[in-house]
């Protein structure tokens, strides 16, 4: 899910977006094809992905990135439910947690070939409750989300049902090409 943010008013220390606004320094920042990819953990996160999970989680959106032919700079905040749900409501009124918000700052420019500029908030918990029903590791399913975040930076969306499937087609296409493999199956979400 894309959201538009106002670039005038700086996020607050209690604002859960967006990810650049993070209490913490990104702990990592590299480049590679282009796109520099920022992730922070919250406390939640820390306790759900251990260092090994953490480098294989960069180190494939930089693969993302590099097979999408990406420039820019992706902050990438890894939250809990209740970090989520704050973000959820305050942003797009809707009561609950979500597997990813995107704050495209770019505000759309990168699917006309400009830099990706764009914060992201996965939710740890949603990935590890999907994760724990497919049988694989929770940073395959955060992984998704990260690419969901940029295709929706690129200019796609997911809101009727022909772009729901090209959409999460192109999601595994990409997975399938970075050699992670398909993960997101069609039907088993809403």
């Amino acid at each position: 899910m894309a959201v538009q943010l106002n670039h005038e008013a700086p996020a607050g220390n209690d604002d859960p977006e967006p990810a650049s606004s993070a209490e913490e320094p990104p702990e990592r920042s590299t480049e590679r094809g282009g796109l520099s990819v920022d992730l922070t953990l919250s406390r939640e996160a820390s306790a759900a992905i251990d260092g090994s999970a953490e480098a294989w989680l960069v180190e494939r959106a930089h693969r993302v990135g590099g097979h999408l032919d990406l420039d820019g700079e992706l902050r990438v905040r890894v939250v809990g439910d209740a970090e989520m749900a704050r973000a959820h409501e305050k942003h797009l009124g809707d009561p609950g947690t979500t597997d990813v918000m995107t704050f495209d700052l770019a505000d759309g420019s990168a699917a006309r070939g400009a830099p990706v500029d764009a914060d992201l908030l996965v939710c740890v918990d949603e990935a590890t409750r999907q994760a724990n029903e497919l049988g694989y590791p929770v940073e395959r399913e955060l992984l998704l989300y990260i690419v969901h975040g940029l295709l929706h930076c690129l200019g796609h969306d997911d809101h009727d049902e022909a772009a729901y499937r090209r959409m999460h087609d192109l999601e595994d296409e990409i997975l399938e090409a970075i050699g992670v493999g398909a993960t997101f199956m069609p039907g088993r979400r809403s």
